[in-house]
Formats: C-alpha cells, sequence, structure tokens
C-alpha cells in the first residue's frame, strides 16, 4: 500500500498538506495523526468499511472499542441520544483535551465502531493538527493509537512510520506528544462516573468537578477475557518484545534487587535495560534508559523507554514502580498491562 507521508509543524500547520490528508479520510481510508496523548490511527467513524479497515491496519479484535474524535463540541448532540449534565461539566471543563466520554449512542455511530456495544466513546483533541485535520475532513474520525494491537503506543512521529508505513495510506508526521499516554476515559453511562481507564485528566481533578468518581473494577482483574467497554481494557497491552517486569519495593531495596538480576541476567547472556527516575539512573549496573524526573515525566516518557528497548533489543525490562495517586495511577495501570501483571517483590 502506498502511503502519503506528510511532515507538519504544529506551530506552523500546513494546511495544503491538512487537506490531502483529509481527502484521505473522507473517501474512506485511514490517516494517522498526531494528538496531545499519543498518535493515532484515523478513519471516518460513520463509515463501517473505512472502520475495517483500522482494525486491519493494527490486526486489532473487532470487539475492541474505538474512540470517535470530533473537532466541536456541539457535534457530540448529533452522536448520542442524550447529553448528561455531568458529561457537559467535563466538556466545558477540560475539552479540548486529554479525556474520552463514554455515552449512549445513536444509530449513526456503527457497531463495528462502538465494538458492539450500545455506547460510544468521544473525545476532542488539543492538538492543533488533530483539530485541524478533524474539521477539514467535517466527519468524526474514529482513531485508537497507531500502533499494531497489543504493543505500546506510539509518541513519536518517527515510530509511527517505522512500524505503520505501507499499512495506511496516509501518515501526518508531526511534533512529539505532550502527554505520552492515552486519554483517560470516563464512563457516565451509570448513577457514578466511573473511570475506565486512567490518564492525564486524574481521578482527584474529576472528584473536584463531579463529586462522586470511581474506578471500574475490572482495572484491578488480571483477565483477558473481559467485554471490554473502551479501549485498552484488556489484560495483556503496551507490550514490547521484551519481558516486562515491575519491581516494586522500598527505593534502596529495589536498586540493590534489579542490579542482582541484572548480575544472573548477564550470566545467561540476556540483555537487560533498567527504566527508571533520573534521580536512580546512576545507581543501576547496567543499561537504563531515564523516565525523567517527575511523574509527568514518566508519563510522557514511558511508551517511548519501551520501544526505545525493544531498539536496543533488550531481552529483558526491569522497571521502578510509582505511587498510584494522581497521574501515577494511569502510569502504573500502563506499566502493570505491559509486564502482564509481572511483579517482582524487593
Amino acid at each position: 500500500m502506498d502511503t502519503l507521508i506528510s511532515k507538519i509543524d504544529v506551530d506552523n500547520i500546513d494546511m495544503e498538506e491538512i487537506k490531502k490528508q483529509a481527502e484521505i479520510l473522507r473517501a474512506g481510508e485511514t490517516v494517522i495523526f498526531p494528538t496531545e496523548t499519543v498518535y493515532g490511527l484515523g478513519a471516518n467513524a460513520l463509515d463501517e468499511e473505512a472502520v475495517s479497515k483500522i482494525y486491519k491496519a493494527k490486526g486489532r479484535p473487532s470487539d475492541n472499542p474505538l474512540i470517535v474524535h470530533i473537532g466541536d463540541k456541539k457535534q457530540v448532540y448529533n452522536l448520542v441520544q442524550s447529553v448528561t449534565k455531568e458529561a457537559e461539566i467535563v466538556m466545558d471543563k477540560f475539552w479540548p483535551g486529554p479525556i474520552t466520554i463514554i455515552l449512549n449512542k445513536k444509530d449513526i455511530i456503527p457497531k463495528r465502531t462502538s465494538g458492539g456495544l450500545d455506547t460510544v466513546a468521544i473525545r476532542m483533541p488539543s492538538n492543533k493538527i488533530a483539530n485541524a485535520l478533524i474539521k477539514e475532513a467535517n466527519i468524526p474520525i474514529a482513531a485508537p493509537s497507531a500502533n499494531i494491537s497489543g504493543r505500546p503506543s506510539p509518541t513519536r512521529a518517527k515510530h509511527v512510520y517505522e512500524e505503520m508505513n505501507h499499512r495506511v495510506s496516509g501518515i501526518i508526521m508531526g511534533n512529539d506528544c505532550v502527554y505520552g499516554l492515552e486519554s483517560t476515559v470516563l464512563d457516565l453511562t451509570g448513577e457514578i462516573p466511573t473511570i475506565l481507564r486512567p490518564g492525564s485528566i486524574t481521578k482527584e481533578q474529576l472528584e473536584k468537578e463531579l463529586g462522586n468518581v470511581q474506578l471500574d473494577a475490572a482495572l484491578e482483574k488480571k483477565e483477558d477475557n473481559i467485554k471490554a467497554k473502551a479501549p485498552g481494557m484488556k489484560y495483556t497491552h503496551y507490550s514490547p518484545n521484551a519481558e516486562v517486569y515491575i519491581v516494586s519495593g522500598e527505593q534502596t531495596n529495589v536498586i540493590d534487587k534489579i542490579n542482582t538480576l541484572i548480575e544472573e541476567n548477564n550470566d545467561k547472556n540476556l540483555k537487560t535495560c533498567v527504566i527508571c527516575l533520573k534521580c536512580n539512573e546512576k545507581q543501576y549496573i547496567g543499561k537504563t534508559i531515564c523516565l525523567g524526573e517527575t511523574l509527568e515525566d514518566v508519563a510522557s516518557n514511558l511508551f517511548d523507554a519501551l520501544i526505545q528497548a525493544d531498539e536496543e533489543k533488550c531481552d529483558i525490562i526491569y522497571s521502578e514502580s510509582f505511587t498510584n495517586e494522581g497521574i501515577g495511577c494511569a502510569i502504573m495501570n500502563r506499566l502493570l498491562k505491559s509486564a502482564g501483571y509481572k511483579i517482582i517483590g524487593a
């Protein structure tokens, strides 16, 4: 498949290139584009055949719902049966931005877009390139992360190009993604707003606006056969080729434990990589990939670090563990799924 490549600077958007890619979308084909979270693989959300091409390009199970991206808040009313008071609050407070809301869908949304569910996930991205593309195409765009299903989500244009060139009809190569983790997914179809996938908009932030907000019980389950109500809810996800382990405990114990494991792996001729905070990287005896200094840095760099470890042809990746508070909840959610919930106590 020939792929049209458009290199676009988010601070100096080339509308001619945007128009070319928008035409591809209107023709029922697939286009990859940057958002503020991760790169997305988009197609016309209202065209079942176009959406099928997303699943084919990703190798994605058809029961995994897609997020519909819009360019104007008013579009929500055309796609769902009713907009709840809580939805209006979230839209006013956090859109455009990295949060997805789930509402009961109208029939205009094909079952293939919603993963067979009667609900639909919708968000309005803040990335200027994404916004320009959606508005120019003048259609809602269904878009999961632009990677082979189960692999780490791409946050840099080069990763998209290396993995997805010739699998889609168009790729917009823009700037690196700001947040680095997929959007928070908030189910607003029940009595209590429920987070199905944690992200950069945290439970604490949502509680300030909505009152009681809960985490979905499935986030604690190590199962692959659950009925996914949102993207990323399956057990194994975001996985590099290397085996990933999370090492948990007091920091000095974690460092000692990982260094012992590195020595054991060296004896077995296994290449090891450690992903860690900047303050700890010089304390490890093997290859390290720095995640930064803050939790926001970790969120932004996590997927890139997993991809980089694969580029280094590592056999095993050890990761430090992080708090479950604030954005740490989203970080640990992605790490646990990447590791298949493999945790080593230190």
